[in-house]
């Protein structure tokens, strides 16, 4: 009897040596932080648009590093006297023991000073705008969100200094760029010159398409003061086109186009009847698919939703996208790829962390 125990004592110690909660973890871990991270990315991207709203000060922290570790620990004790003569202990006692510990170390660096200058204060470059348009993204939902003005004609200014209700030409220069991209009749390619100065393209193509794709190319070309019929035209930065063959794209930054959001916010009219916030361009009864000029629906509420894409809490109310509204999430989704693209470093000197093994 005592040696059957001692042999499964043994058994039992080799076995718990041998596992492992590495491989398992990986599995499990990944796909938790990866929501975990996507979720208040969102979160945080729209309570800074809601404050600014407020006259707020916006604040990003971003999650720099995201080391998880493990330790599990496992014992078992036996112990026993016999007696002389006697087949059965004269006393036994077994017991085991385990411990398990997870320790996540999560690194947050505010963005601020420089970082922040080079991510929010400069204005998104139109070959970032156009070649969004060469991935597939429509136009209906870049050029609002990112183009304030092409040669002359400009969007609504919902939030701000200067507020305006919008060119009506601006807005059917955005019709007929999707119906050029949906008709593959427009691509971007990329010039340098011998000073290595780098130039956007854009390139409607006239043979192989439908009249209704020419037409169109003739229309966009008389509303923005362009040569009709040329197959190239440059984009640039710029207020003002300086000839028939320019594209003048003045494009936002990543500040001015949240703030522009956050114009669109719809908030409690007792915020503005007392002086928390300014009344918008955009009325309440204005719907995200009803108006071309809303760029995004956030709704606001004194409950948490029930079915919401994203939702933050702010002066005791809830403000939230409606996950059932699919052209204002994309928006938002395409507004956090603009964080990607705008992303200009900044990680040099994260701690280093290490972690024991074995």
């Amino acid at each position: 009897m005592v040696k059957r125990v001692l042999i499964a004592a043994l058994v039992s110690v080799f076995v718990s040596g041998c596992a492992t909660v590495g491989p398992g973890a990986v599995h499990r871990d990944r796909f938790d932080y990866n929501a975990a991270v996507s979720d208040s990315w969102k979160e945080q991207t729209l309570l800074n648009i809601v404050k600014l709203r407020y006259a707020d000060m916006p604040l990003f922290m971003e999650v720099a590093s995201i080391v998880s570790g493990y330790s599990l620990e496992r014992s078992v004790n036996l112990a026993g006297t016999t007696f002389e003569g006697s087949d059965l202990p004269g006393s036994l006692s077994l017991g085991a023991a385990g411990k398990y510990t997870d320790r996540p170390t999560i690194t947050y660096t505010p963005i601020t000073g420089t970082q922040f200058n080079k991510n929010f204060m400069t204005p998104v470059p139109p070959s970032a705008v156009l070649f969004m348009l060469q991935a597939g993204w429509p136009a209906d939902i870049v050029l609002p969100i990112t183009v304030e003005a092409i040669n002359g004609l400009r969007a609504r200014k919902s939030a701000g200094a200067g507020q305006r209700t919008g060119d009506a030409g601006y807005y059917r220069v955005i019709e007929l760029f999707g119906q050029i991209q949906r008709s593959a009749a427009m691509g971007m390619r990329v010039v340098t010159n011998d000073n290595e100065d780098v130039t956007t393209v854009v390139v409607i193509r006239r043979t192989n398409v439908t009249p209704e794709v020419i037409a169109a190319g003739d229309e966009l070309a008389d509303l923005l003061g362009m040569r009709r019929g040329a197959q190239e035209y440059s984009a640039v930065y710029a207020e003002v086109a300086k000839d028939e063959t320019e594209m003048a794209m003045l494009t936002r930054s990543m500040l001015s186009i949240m703030i522009e959001l956050a114009g669109q916010v719809d908030v409690p009219p007792e915020h503005v009847t007392e002086g928390r916030t300014v009344p918008t361009l955009i009325g309440p009864d204005s719907s995200a698919a009803g108006d071309r000029r809303r760029i995004i629906d956030i709704r606001h509420s004194t409950n948490k939703p029930d079915d919401a894409f994203t939702a933050v809490k702010y002066h005791d109310y809830w403000f939230w996208i409606d996950d059932r509204d699919f052209n204002s999430k994309r928006k938002l989704a395409y507004l956090m790829l603009l964080f990607s693209l705008t992303e200009s470093g900044g990680k040099e000197g994260l701690p280093l962390v290490t972690i024991p093994a074995g």
